[in-house]
């Protein structure tokens, strides 16, 4: 099987090739080999390389940057996505898009599904909704798959963040009124290895948007006690910082985060069998994360 991922320099897409070098044909480029942007390029690499898979790792992710530099931002989350799309369909490969919780408002009470209204609130989330029209407009054979509060070993995120702090301060303010599942992005490369398991197998797939992403539901404030409970447990720290929680309104950022970013997954566990990440449990490994 032929599989080419894009954007092998981010969380999913390191972990992606890393998984899946030697299991199949695989083509997994950085933004350096494969500008996504570039229609140009996109057209002749799938062209070339004819894939039976796109998988599209790549994206602008910084959410607060986007608010000043929507024109990249919509380039890289929409116009890219576009161009895949296209040259997938040409060559009748499936795309697998990786998206995001940030096209919903945050205001719902209890989990998103698929079939609920989008209504995103900042430059992410709207570029990154656009990418999901044009994907959904441009490739018959498609599978977008939402996802939120991404974790892991390779690239910057908040457990990361939290071990890095938490040897600097004594004390840190954390966010407790944004709720969402933290989703470990190896379980997400799993997700979409599941994916292309069954395209390859099975003639009979219900393409359209997905939900994945981590159970229990945790503030961000939960989330960063869990943290350092196991850091400590570990012995990655003597003492750790004393966390204070605090609202949204106390801790401005330029974009504005979705309030609920609880995703529900059970379509993607009545599809293809996959079931929501455990963070917690992948928290036990919290060494891999120095």
């Amino acid at each position: 099987m032929r599989i080419l991922v894009t954007g092998c320099n981010g969380q999913v897409g390191f972990l992606l090739k890393k998984m899946l070098t030697n299991k199949v044909e695989l083509l997994a480029l950085t933004h350096h080999e494969l500008d996504i942007t570039n229609e140009i390029q996109v057209r002749e690499t799938i062209n070339g390389f004819k894939p039976q898979v796109v998988i599209n790792a790549a994206a602008y992710t910084a959410v607060d940057k986007a608010e000043v530099e929507e024109k990249l931002a919509f380039e890289i989350n929409s116009k890219g996505p576009e161009y895949l799309a296209k040259a997938a369909n040409d060559v009748d490969a499936a795309l697998i898009h990786i998206s995001t919780d940030y096209v919903f408002e945050g205001s719902k009470i209890g989990e998103y599904s698929e079939k609920d209204s989008v209504n995103p609130q900042g430059i992410y989330g709207k570029s990154k909704f656009a990418g999901e029209v044009a994907v959904s407009k441009h490739c018959s054979k498609h599978i977008i798959l939402r996802t939120a509060w991404v974790f892991g070993e390779h690239g910057n995120n908040f457990v990361k963040t939290m071990l890095r702090l938490g040897k600097e301060r004594d004390a840190l303010s954390i966010v407790s009124d944004q709720f969402g599942g933290p989703t470990y992005a190896g379980d997400i490369v799993k997700a979409v290895i599941n994916i292309v398991n069954k395209v390859d197998t099975c003639k009979q797939i219900k393409w359209g948007v997905y939900h994945y992403s981590g159970i229990p539901h945790v503030s961000w404030y939960e989330f960063a006690q869990e943290i350092f409970v196991r850091a400590k447990q570990k012995g990655m720290l003597g003492n750790t910082p004393k966390l204070t929680a605090i609202t949204t309104q106390e801790f401005p950022t330029p974009a504005k985060r979705p309030v609920n970013s609880k995703l529900n997954c059970e379509a993607i566990e009545y599809e293809f069998g996959i079931q929501p990440s455990n963070w917690k449990t992948e928290l036990n490994n919290i060494k891999n994360y120095c």
